[in-house]
């Protein structure tokens, strides 16, 4: 593929990485007012109907018989998102996303094992101790946001390995209708915890705002690049998104990391884009 081909697309994707992160940095400020659970479970709703207003799901036909798949696939995604939002309350955003990584990083690495393989499970065990509370930095890293963090990097290959399989059932409808199952197990949780305030409609520009900037846009914006790109490629620049979520955490939120944190994040950068673009499947 010329080079020029490329640009565009990875342009599509780093937007994209902005998007998400720059959300989730503006999610931060409806935690005051109704919970990490509450602006949760208003990402989701109103992510699920932005998406079906553009992905049109009721024209899906549905097989009850084969939902299972479909079923996992959005538990695993409101549990990711859930857990994520939850551990962005004591920790920052780019440790947060640095150890949600590791989720699909090792889903990766459970594939292969081939030597080289292990050299990046060994760079990826390093960046987690040193970013654990046993670790270097552990007077900046609160244990149960840590812990939180890698509960959503388990929801993460989950949903994966379920969208696969909901993906080839559900084809584009796959995304709105996991989106609806998320939203459905996460808002009697959003509701407990914040109750009316979920109603209160001032929260609901800022709350649309999350939800474009968390889900629609970059969804749609991840789509067409992956369809421009080759797997491996978009592999290895996904594997920016924790710096990414650091840049926009200094810049948003002026949540600053020690020097140690920093090599930490850097370490779980090289080690996914390390497996992305070395990593073959165990024949």
């Amino acid at each position: 593929m010329p080079r020029s081909a490329l640009l565009a697309p990875i342009a599509l994707l780093v937007v994209a990485m902005v998007s998400i992160q720059s959300g989730a940095s503006l999610a931060k400020n409806l935690f005051p007012l109704v919970g990490a659970e509450g602006t949760t479970a208003l990402r989701l709703v109103l992510g699920a109907i932005i998406l079906s207003l553009v992905m049109q799901p009721w024209r899906a036909k549905l097989d009850l018989r084969k939902c299972h798949a479909l079923l996992a696939y959005g538990l695993a995604l409101g549990g990711m998102n859930l857990m994520f939002y939850m551990s962005l309350q004591s920790i920052p955003l780019g440790i947060a996303v640095a150890l949600e990584f590791t989720g699909p990083l090792a889903l990766a690495l459970f594939s292969s094992r081939r030597l080289l393989d292990f050299v990046w499970v060994i760079l990826a065990i390093v960046g987690l101790w040193m970013l654990l509370p046993t670790g270097a930095t552990q007077s900046a890293i609160d244990p149960l946001g840590a812990a939180l963090a890698l509960g959503a990097g388990v929801c993460w290959s989950l949903y994966i390995i379920f969208g696969q399989k909901a993906g080839a059932q559900h084809g584009r409808h796959t995304v709105a209708l996991g989106t609806w199952v998320a939203a459905l197990l996460v808002l009697p949780i959003g509701v407990w915890h914040a109750g009316s305030d979920l109603l209160n409609l001032d929260l609901l520009p800022i709350a649309l705002g999350v939800a474009v900037l968390s889900s629609a846009l970059p969804y749609s914006l991840e789509m067409v690049a992956l369809t421009r790109l080759p797997a491996r490629t978009f592999s290895v620049l996904m594997s920016l998104e924790p710096a990414v979520a650091a840049m926009c955490g200094l810049a948003f939120l002026g949540e600053k990391l020690l020097w140690g944190q920093w090599l930490a994040v850097g370490a779980i950068i090289v080690a996914s884009a390390g497996a992305a673009a070395t990593i073959r499947p165990k024949s």
